[in-house]
């Protein structure tokens, strides 16, 4: 019997067990497990629909899209993507939303600017905030007046900052952070080290590093090599992103990213040969000494800012090598004295994606899990 076998019938299981249906078969629908599952996947699974609206924030109006269930909503949510150019079209959180709308969550995915564009900044925890209170404000998508706020990647932080603050702090369900940081300046000074804060070393993914370089770019390259710099790294950013569905395509953004490093003046060209080469330790110095100017904004970490009241729910890759697992660790101990907390570290995830081989007994903590979230 395989291990997909016998993880199979743990799911199926999970139906006989009170409470615990609409974890189960989140968890199948979320790992895209078809064929014979499909029965387990679809129970008590809703059809929804979704819809383009502009959500207000007091740094302009934000492109949104809901995704509402047919029939009663039993709780509405705000999603928020994390950094990548794709925002609320990136496929995975357009399929993560999805799944969550068919179990009778109204969603609302978020764009955010800055993260789109590669940039981790204040004002975008304060659009998170104004999107929540936007949401709970709406009785056709929240009817308790309250809502949940998720946050993917970075924004997890982020989403926890958020559901912190007066305005959010009894409006608030619970926050959720995939795969996020607690303390933002620990997390990019391991991107640039590959130093865990628990003392442990672990190979840092070079996306990390080439987003900081991006960051602080005007302060390491000459002002007249700044912007050329930037649209350097875009391009290196973009075929990475494109890797992952056409690498075809990818190769070409690629070449042209070494073309633009071979035409740059010193240091912009050391510096962008750097990231071609994705050579982590050699970049990683470089941008070091500017991490805390970058990234000491409290509304950055949700360790340097006041808990949130509401449950919160940390979910984490244990071989995370962008945001190493021990963040979430380390956030899930600092909160605990102020409110419940929920974290569970899995080796089904890498770095905010489930993508590892089904195992029965983490198959079986998720499913616990995500039960505790969908019943919030």
């Amino acid at each position: 019997m395989t291990l997909l076998v016998v993880a199979a019938a743990l799911v199926a299981a999970g139906l006989v067990l009170p409470g615990y249906q609409r974890g189960a078969a989140f968890v199948l629908r979320a790992a895209d497990i078809h064929g014979w599952a499909e029965p387990i996947a679809a129970f008590g699974e809703l059809a929804y629909r979704t819809t383009a609206v502009t959500v207000p924030s007091r740094h302009g109006r934000l492109a949104a899209r809901i995704y509402r269930p047919q029939g009663a909503v039993r709780r509405g949510v705000v999603l928020v993507p994390g950094v990548h150019a794709a925002g609320i079209d990136e496929p995975r959180l357009v399929a993560f939303a999805g799944y969550l709308a068919a179990r009778g969550l109204a969603i609302a995915t978020i764009e955010l600017p800055d993260l789109k564009h590669y940039a981790i900044t204040p004002r975008t925890t304060n659009m998170i905030e104004d999107a929540g209170v936007w949401m709970a404000g709406r009785p056709e998508l929240a009817p308790e007046g309250r809502v949940g706020l998720m946050g993917i990647s970075f924004a997890g932080s982020l989403a926890v900052v958020a559901a912190g603050r007066p305005a959010l702090r009894d409006r608030t369900a619970f926050a959720f952070s995939f795969g996020g940081h607690g303390d933002l300046p620990r997390t990019l000074e391991y991107l640039c080290t590959g130093r865990q804060p628990d003392g442990q070393y672990r190979a840092p993914h070079d996306y990390g590093v080439a987003i900081i370089l991006l960051g602080v770019a005007d302060r390491v390259v000459p002002p007249e090599q700044v912007e050329a710099l930037r649209h350097a790294i875009n391009v290196f950013l973009e075929a990475s992103h494109v890797d992952m569905v056409d690498k075809r395509r990818a190769r070409a953004i690629f070449e042209e990213a070494r073309t633009l490093a071979a035409r740059m003046p010193e240091p912009a060209g050391t510096y962008m040969r750097y990231v071609n080469a994705r050579d982590v330790g050699r970049l990683g110095p470089v941008v070091l000494p500017h991490v805390a100017a970058l990234a000491g904004d409290a509304a950055l970490s949700a360790e340097r800012s006041p808990a949130p009241r509401a449950p919160v729910y940390l979910l984490h890759g244990s071989d995370d090598n962008v945001i190493p697992a021990v963040e979430s660790t380390l956030l899930a101990r600092h909160l605990a004295p102020a409110t419940d907390v929920r974290l569970l570290l899995t080796p089904l995830i890498t770095h905010a994606e489930l993508d590892r081989p089904v195992d029965v007994v983490e198959i079986g903590k998720l499913i616990w899990f995500w039960t505790a979230v969908l019943d919030e």
